[in-house]
């Protein structure tokens, strides 16, 4: 009884729960700690696969919220199948705006391929692959690369 005199449902509890987690997560931890970790923004995309790589070997890993959330809830009206799309997109703008400060030709483009990365990664890491953040970086070193930017390791 306590949830529904707070929530008028359990998709409204969803709703915060993901509004929360995007705070909490996205903006709280990675942005921070992206833009905090790295001098440059090509080290600062880069950074996001350590903060991952971090992320993947805690105990209490247990994926990305807005990825399950958004498989979980086929219907693609559903509004937490779209406040997860909208999550996404929000890290994705993250991303682009990194990528356009680096000298990206086509950022949007680019955090699109940054982004798949991303989402790879934590899925492979669900998948018990510990590793994956740091597979994922030595791909993003390769997307900088064709960019012409270069980060010293």
């Amino acid at each position: 009884m306590t949830l529904y005199r707070n929530f008028a449902s359990k998709n409204d509890l969803a709703l915060a729960f993901l509004a929360q987690r995007e705070e909490r997560w996205t903006r709280g931890w990675v942005q921070t700690e992206a833009l905090r970790r790295g001098e440059t923004p090509a080290e600062q995309l880069l950074a996001i696969f350590e903060i991952f790589s971090e992320w993947f070997a805690r105990e209490d890993f247990e994926g990305c919220a807005f990825i399950t959330s958004l498989l979980e809830f086929e219907d693609r009206d559903d509004p937490v199948r779209h406040a997860c799309v909208m999550h996404l997109a929000n890290i994705r703008a993250f991303v682009c705006e990194l990528a356009s400060a680096a000298g990206v030709a086509e950022p949007e483009w680019f955090a699109g391929q940054w982004h798949i990365l991303m989402k790879g990664s934590i899925v492979a890491a669900h998948e018990g692959d510990h590793r994956a953040a740091l597979k994922a970086r030595e791909m993003g070193e390769l997307l900088l690369a064709r960019e012409g930017i270069t980060v010293s390791a």
